[in-house]
């Protein structure tokens, strides 16, 4: 099988299945597994690096409505990456272009479009990922082991004080956030106070943040590190109505690209690192040993107590 993947999140799930040898063609934005030997990128961004909060939304806009995404596909070298399978999605213009209609595909290529909008559609695409790659079972296995851990999850929060949860999916303009993301609040024993479940992100506001009176306010800016996300948070704090909104809620900063962004295995990284951090002060959770406990380490900051992270934190 020779696989281009045009979606980040897809070339996760194919490392994930073992399948990731297959790979002849990624996304500029295919950094993970770390430590592996990335495809030849077949996409650029069409949107500057280092741009405020606000400007990167009206370039993306903008880029959307012009070009409907904000990435460039290289139709050379796809063509010469000869895949016969293309993964790609419609979901978020702004994850990947339809390359359906935006691009010409390699003669007798097929494509395979997956546009999760839940948690559960998450598991389910990752199994059909796996399948359209030849390796069904592999992809039985690892979802069944990601539901594991859900389930340990479940089972560690249930008696456990739900707090109110909001989760900010973008600074400048404030956005909620849709999709999975509600979902992974309450699947780490919270309440989901701020944005819609099953439906795209949108555009909110700080009277409507406060209507929600949160207990915890959840930084996970859609596509940014740690790192960027601290950074961006000052962007926040400029504004005296959104530290009135949030002054009795405890607030996280999350890599977001990293634990919440991408539709793939690491949603469930974040939801165990997103329980720990509802529910630290309870004397019977503690932080998951090994991996999880690295993932703590470089991906989440207390922005009360911890100084602006370095670049090298994730």
């Amino acid at each position: 099988m020779r696989i281009a993947s045009l979606v980040p999140s897809a070339t996760e799930i194919l490392f994930a299945v073992g399948a990731g040898d297959d790979i002849v063609a990624g996304t500029h934005e295919c950094e993970f597994p770390l430590g592996t030997t990335p495809a030849p990128a077949v996409t650029s961004s069409l949107i500057g690096d280092g741009l405020p909060s606000a400007l990167i939304d009206k370039a993306a806009t903008t880029s959307v409505r012009d070009a409907h995404t904000i990435y460039s596909i290289d139709e050379h070298a796809l063509g010469k990456a000869a895949p016969n399978l293309v993964i790609t999605q419609s979901l978020c213009p702004g994850c990947a272009g339809d390359t359906t209609e935006s691009c010409a595909l390699p003669s007798g290529a097929v494509v395979a479009r997956f546009d999760p909008t839940s948690l559960e559609e998450v598991l389910v695409s990752i199994g059909d990922v796996a399948t359209a790659a030849g390796v069904g079972d592999a992809g039985r296995s690892v979802v069944a082991r990601l539901r594991s851990r859900l389930h340990w999850v479940s089972s560690l929060v249930a008696d456990f004080e739900p707090p109110r949860v909001a989760v900010i999916g973008w600074p400048n303009p404030l956005y909620a956030p849709g999709h999975w993301i509600p979902d992974m609040v309450e699947a780490a024993g919270g309440i989901s106070v701020f944005g819609t479940g099953g439906r795209p992100s949108r555009l909110s506001s700080v009277d409507e943040l406060a209507k929600t009176r949160p207990d915890v306010v959840v930084l996970a800016f859609c596509g940014s590190s740690l790192y960027e996300t601290q950074g961006r948070f000052k962007e926040l704090t400029s504004d005296p109505d959104f530290i009135e909104a949030t002054r009795f809620a405890r607030t996280f900063a999350v890599d977001g690209s990293f634990f919440f962004s991408r539709p793939g295995p690491r949603l469930v990284d974040g939801i165990e690192l997103l329980a720990w951090a509802l529910h630290r002060c309870h004397p019977k959770l503690q932080p998951p040993v090994g991996r999880g406990a690295k993932l703590i380490e470089a991906g989440w900051a207390d922005v009360a107590s911890l100084p602006l992270a370095v670049k090298t934190a994730t």
